[in-house]
């Protein structure tokens, strides 16, 4: 697989990343990719940016370097009940919208609060894509979450950066194989993430792909050298 996009990074707006809109967009050229998405993480995670820098995405040119740039968030769920932070104005001045769990914003329930939460954010009409659900922030039940995703035509992402030894997220690699070996079974299509946070790890699939072979997980069910059947399937 040639990658064509990489929808999941982070700029210096995140407060913890390195690299601005302009340096991941002329990386992304220089890889070969067709589009990349820029999701900075909403506020609730700290250091990261006000609903001012949302409001104001409409200046960031669109396409960059030969690149289609999509501009989002990767917003926060917030609590058991699926809620999301920011605002649903906003969300309709994105061009993506990726939901995920993060220690410091997520209060984990049991397992299956925790999985109500997920597929809670899933029915939600505006996310587009579950962030590194696979990574252990919290203990979750992954087939009604693989099947909630193909109810919805959300995309779940096997995150190459949880999967880092340096990340020391020790429950990923099963969690993400189960994912894996569940989206095979329901025909349920992936997206890989490289969750970049410097310009340098823009479609860093690394850690990845050795799961994708080791799987044996289908090549039509993953979305990154697909441009087209990705962009059709976000307007669900």
């Amino acid at each position: 697989m040639t990658p064509k996009l990489d929808v999941h990074t982070h700029t210096i707006a995140s407060g913890h990343a390195f690299s601005t809109v302009q340096e991941m967009a002329k990386a992304a050229a220089e890889k070969g990719l067709e589009i990349l998405g820029i999701t900075d993480h909403a506020p609730s995670l700290p250091g990261g940016p006000t609903f001012v820098y949302f409001l104001n995405l409409h200046v960031v040119p669109r396409t960059m370097y030969g690149v289609k740039i999509m501009m989002g968030a990767e917003l926060n769920i917030l609590d058991i009940h699926g809620t999301l932070d920011l605002d649903e104005s906003l969300y309709k001045l994105m061009d993506i919208r990726i939901a995920g769990m993060h220690r410091l914003c997520y209060k984990p329930g049991n397992i299956t609060q925790n999985t109500d939460a997920m597929i809670a954010a899933i029915n939600n009409k505006w996310t587009d894509i579950i962030s590194h659900p696979g990574d252990g922030t919290a203990q979750l039940l992954f087939e009604p979450i693989v099947i909630a995703a193909r109810d919805t035509q959300t995309l779940l992402e096997i995150n190459s950066s949880s999967l880092k030894p340096v990340r020391n997220k020790k429950e990923a690699y099963a969690n993400n194989m189960e994912i894996l070996r569940l989206c095979r079974k329901y025909d349920v299509p992936i997206i890989l993430g490289s969750d970049a946070h410097i310009s340098f790890d823009v479609a860093n699939y690394e850690y990845a792909l050795p799961l994708i072979k080791e799987s044996q997980f289908p090549e039509e069910l993953i979305m990154n050298d697909k441009t087209e059947l990705f962009l059709n399937y976000l307007h669900k």
